[in-house]
């Protein structure tokens, strides 16, 4: 199984995206730069005790108070800059990215991952379900865009097809780059197709008109 991911820090969709949270967006662009380097830690890590050691490592930097595990590291420090850290779902979203080695854990990817993503974007731990549910439903919908095994890749749109919000909750304003994804993700699921590995112009052309729209 091999992931594939962007070499730059941030991908052209996390940095359009960012562009719609309004006078949060120094903190999601770091939050989407913390994704994409979990993302790299998992391609390539294949054992996951390794693994584990490594995103240890992640989350003692990130909620060390005193400042000094993960000095120099680019990202750490841009977020004690900010004020931004440690990010909120911080050990849920580390807890999904490592489901990914070794053994996959669809279920634990999707709510870890997913959930500990809108969470860190969101701000704050104290998240409705639903939130949770719409997160864990665009990370199988991006996993399926980015992994080399394509039975993977379907289980995991099936998967999110589970995860579809049932009902349309009220999207606070805050919210609006989260409330984009998911519905750039449900778009690709209600057809049960996986999510493309990049930004094609029908997918831009689709974030301006739910950004637009609301759906």
């Amino acid at each position: 199984m091999c992931i594939v991911v962007s070499q730059d820090s941030l991908s052209p969709l996390a940095s359009l995206l960012s562009a719609y949270a309004g006078p949060d967006v120094a903190r999601h662009r770091l939050i989407w730069a913390l994704d994409a380097r979990f993302a790299r830690l998992v391609a390539t890590t294949s054992e996951p005790m390794i693994g584990q050691m490594r995103f240890a490592w992640w989350n003692d930097a990130l909620t060390d108070e005193s400042g000094m595990t993960g000095q120099g590291e680019p990202l750490i420090d841009a977020m004690r800059k900010l004020g931004a850290g440690p990010p909120s779902g911080l050990s849920q979203w580390l807890d999904g990215w490592e489901a990914l080695i070794g053994e996959i854990d669809l279920h634990v990817y999707a709510e870890g991952r997913g959930g500990g993503l809108f969470r860190a974007l969101a701000g704050r731990d104290d998240i409705p379900t639903w939130l949770v549910q719409a997160g864990a439903a665009w990370a199988l919908w991006d996993l399926s865009g980015h992994i080399d095994d394509r039975v993977i890749a379907g289980r995991a749109i099936e998967m999110a097809r589970e995860h579809m919000l049932r009902e349309k909750p009220a999207w606070p304003k805050e919210w609006r780059a989260l409330r984009i994804a998911y519905h750039l993700a449900r778009h690709d699921i209600k057809m049960d197709r996986c999510a493309p590995p990049g930004l094609t112009p029908a997918l831009y052309l689709r974030l301006v008109r739910v950004a637009l729209t609301g759906r």
